[in-house]
């Protein structure tokens, strides 16, 4: 779309909305910003929209703002079923998220990086190899920094790696990476997408809209991601930590290996073993970041140095510190179960776990089992605290407590550790009961910690 002279409603004043609304004011659209919130804060970035041109409408969403509009730019996380977007789609005005509007201005490639756990991590190992391979490139989307703020002014040459969610790619229509990467796909965030069926859609969109040219990476072990390849225009490259792909990476005997060709050698990257972050989850993002540092043209060396030493992203199995031989780990980002699963599956050492939070009624039973193998004793918090203490009890695990905070269940959880145990935070739930954000669970959690 040439937005000169376009009337668009940006919903959400939230980062990416006031990225996107400087970004459109600048191409010469009309820009009103409408949040349905009213606080200093966003009374403060009002008036420094209104100090540039551009209209702001705080407190309400009126259907009024739909007279004449064009387009609207909606916050990722705002549901359809707000009554102005229902008038909205209605009217049949056209709906799209930020990173939409941010691939329509740049010429720079685009690489995409989704999935239900493992985006953060696996976007950061590509910025790294990418890093150590000395390729220009700048990192945007859902990791912190919005997609607008970072696509100006780019040239042809300079790769653009983006962490996606379901939410932003739900809001897209003509957005087309150059690589996308699909690491997983399990139930969540249904709450939003109300169907596994829209959640996956959702997620395939990073792919609809690539040609042959284009790189679709897709790890194969989730029978859901594979079943993609058949409705999939790209060239198709495949992760797999249980057998041969080509072109891919995979684990043979215990290592990290890539076949680019079926008349290639193999490519030995390294042992798994050598692998700086722990769990088999982390393995899968491994392989999904070497293949596209491999598709942009990094060396095995640059992928080998940061796999050796990249010590992950904050609240995502990040030590904290050791106190009395117990070992502290905030994992405050597992907020679903089977984020949780992963995290206790990446540690040998009996855990003490903290669980809890919004409660969203996810099916728990995906961790019984790693509960029964791993746990040790189970702290509780939050509106899900009794059903995760009653998981817990159902899993063989006698010592189970709730407790009302985080700083309460730093101090049962080590109570009831002892050296050599691990205290881990993997709530498997969303933290919007408590904190603004998983961050702000996950640093609370780690000033308790320090605090001990």
């Amino acid at each position: 779309m040439n937005y000169q002279g376009k009337s668009v409603l940006v919903l959400g004043m939230a980062r990416s909305g006031e990225a996107v609304a400087r970004l459109l004011h600048r191409l010469g659209a009309i820009v009103t910003v409408n949040d349905g919130s009213d606080n200093e804060t966003l009374r403060h970035q009002a008036e420094l929209l209104e100090g540039i041109g551009l209209k702001v409408v705080l407190g309400d969403h009126p259907l009024h703002l739909l007279d004449g509009c064009n387009l609207i730019v909606k916050n990722p996380g705002i549901k359809y079923d707000l009554q102005i977007l229902v008038d909205a789609q209605k009217r049949h005005i056209p709906i799209v998220t930020e990173v939409e509007v941010a691939y329509a201005v740049t010429e720079a490639p685009i690489i995409g990086i989704t999935g239900s756990n493992g985006k953060t991590t696996t976007t950061m190992l590509v910025d790294d190899m990418l890093q150590q391979a000395q390729i220009a490139h700048v990192v945007g989307g859902n990791v912190g920094t919005p997609l607008s703020d970072v696509v100006t002014n780019l040239d042809k040459k300079t790769w653009v790696v983006t962490e996606l969610s379901s939410f932003q790619l739900k809001g897209t229509q003509t957005f087309r990476p150059r690589i996308g990467a699909l690491i997983n796909v399990y139930p969540t965030h249904l709450d939003y997408h109300h169907t596994m069926a829209d959640y996956i859609a959702s997620k395939q969109r990073l792919f609809v809209n690539q040609e042959h040219s284009d790189i679709a990476i897709l790890n194969v072990d989730h029978p859901i991601i594979e079943a993609l390849e058949h409705d999939n225009s790209a060239t198709i490259w495949k992760v797999s930590t249980k057998h041969e792909v080509c072109p891919g990476v995979f684990v043979a005997d215990g290592n990290l290996v890539a076949k680019v060709a079926m008349d290639a050698d193999l490519l030995p990257i390294l042992p798994v073993r050598d692998i700086f972050l722990r769990g088999d989850h982390n393995v899968e993002n491994a392989l999904v970041a070497s293949a596209i540092a491999l598709c942009v043209g990094a060396s095995v060396d640059a992928i080998r140095v940061t796999l050796r030493t990249f010590k992950g992203v904050e609240h995502r199995l990040e030590f904290v510190r050791e106190v009395n031989g117990i070992t502290y780990f905030n994992n405050s980002k597992a907020t679903n179960p089977q984020a949780t699963w992963r995290a206790l599956d990446s540690f040998h050492e009996p855990i003490v776990c903290i669980l809890g939070g919004l409660e969203r009624n996810d099916d728990l039973q995906v961790l019984l089992k790693p509960l029964q193998d791993h746990v040790k004793a189970v702290v509780t918090l939050g509106q899900s605290a009794k059903r995760m203490a009653d998981l817990a009890k159902a899993a063989g695990i006698s010592s189970v407590t709730i407790v009302d905070s985080i700083e309460d269940a730093v101090v049962q959880a080590t109570k009831e550790a002892q050296q050599g145990d691990v205290v881990l935070l993997a709530p498997a739930a969303a933290s919007w009961d408590m904190f603004a954000s998983f961050e702000e669970r996950g640093r609370i959690f780690k000033e308790a910690v320090h605090r001990l």
